[in-house]
Parts: structure tokens; sequence; C-alpha cells
């Protein structure tokens, strides 16, 4: 019984294999895994807009667009943004007022066009997405309350497709503003975790992520010196 008792177990050269291979393994990612730390820890220190010096720019008053010789863009239409696209065989210009208000006029004439109801929201899908055809539900939402995969204040259509794909239409600018699919919602989630923050999903210089980074980088310089000093070990044995 006693012998039973102090035989080897069978686990055991299993163990010790993946020992061996974790220490191999540990030589081999430990720099790239120390070195992927540190300069994250580097590039989450400070807030992106800091790094893209956008602090140093000075504030100015904004100034409405103005287009000599235009009715559309005249003075008094207080117009920050004028975008100009083809819509339906026709030159369509899509505008943006100082206040974030949207809408679209004939380029040519000026004159204001409709707002896309469900039906012409579902067929600019169904024309321009691969798969577009397959809609089950168009849903409006306004620019107060869109869903969490748009984030944009603008009104929207959103065509929900059979496989899970929801393609926002922009109700006022007649446009495909965005296309989100299952695989978009779950890349957007792991983007939230890896920056922690499940908010708004764009914060990626913040106290907690700092801190969590400080750590992860001090434990893998840890593990660092600790290899070298097992294999010494080893070696005076």
């Amino acid at each position: 019984m006693a012998q039973d008792m102090n035989r080897p177990s069978p686990r055991a050269p299993l163990m010790l294999t993946l020992a061996r291979w974790h220490i191999w393994l540990g030589w081999l990612v430990g720099v790239p895994i120390t070195m992927w730390l540190a300069t994250g820890l580097l590039m989450v220190s400070r807030p992106i807009d800091e790094v893209r010096g956008d602090h140093l720019r000075r504030a100015a008053p904004p100034a409405p667009l103005v287009l000599p010789g235009s009715a559309i863009a005249a003075p008094g239409a207080q117009l920050k943004d004028m975008r100009v696209t083809m819509q339906n065989g026709r030159a369509v210009a899509i505008l943006t007022t100082l206040d974030g208000a949207v809408r679209r006029v004939d380029f040519a004439t000026g004159a204001a066009l409709p707002a896309l109801d469900a039906a012409t929201a579902r067929a600019l899908v169904a024309q321009r997405i691969i798969g577009g055809d397959t809609a089950e539900r168009v849903t409006l939402f306004p620019a107060t309350s869109t869903p969490f995969d748009f984030r944009r204040p603008l009104a929207v259509w959103q065509v929900a497709l059979a496989d899970g794909t929801n393609v926002y239409v922009g109700r006022d600018t007649g446009e495909i503003e965005a296309v989100r699919t299952r695989w978009w919602r779950a890349f957007d989630l792991a983007w939230g975790l890896h920056i922690m923050d499940l908010s708004e999903r764009e914060d990626t210089s913040h106290p907690v992520l700092i801190l969590f980074a400080a750590l992860g980088l001090t434990g893998a310089v840890i593990g660092c010196v600790l290899m070298f000093r097992r294999r010494k070990a080893r070696a005076a044995s």
C-alpha cells in the first residue's frame, strides 16, 4: 500500500511537459507581451484629443457657409455644411445648419425635398445592400433617441434584415448612413471591454484603464524577471 502511495501519478509526466512548454512559451511571448503592455500604457496615458493637438486650437466662432450667387448657401441660410450627391438621377444637396438641423434640397432649383418614408427607405436598402430585400421591419428613430449601435444625433430609419444586420437610412438625408452587422455589434462590445468603456465606447484614456494597464505591465515585468531567476536556479542545481 505504501509503495502505491509513493508511485508517481500517471499525470505527473504530462504536467511536467506542460510546465516546460509554459516556460519556453514564456520566453517567447514575454518580451512582446511586455512591449504591448508598455506601449498600450503609453497610448492610454493621455487623451486622444491631446495627442492630436486639438487642445492647442483656439476656439473660433462658427461662421456660416456662404456661396456668392447661390440661393441654397445664401447668408441667411446659416449653413454649416453642404454635401452634394446624386439621388435617383438628380443632384441633391444635403444641408446641415449651424444648429445641427439636416435637410435636403434639389441642387439645381433649391426646392425642398420631402423626408423619406418607410417604403422608400426599405426600397433603398433593397437596391443598395446585398440581402437588403429580406427586410423584416422598418422603424423610425428620432435624432434624440437613436439606437446604441448608431450613436449619432440624426433621425434615421432602422431597416432590420433577416440575418440580423441593421441598416440605417437618414430620414432627412436620403442616404444609407450606417450598416451594422452582428459581427460589428460583437466587435463594438469587444472594443468597449478592451478600453473599459461600455457606456460610450470612445474614452481611451480614463483612470480605470490606466490603472489596469499599469498593473498588467508591472505583472509582465515581474514575470520576465522571475524567468531569469528560475533559469539561474536550475543552472545552479
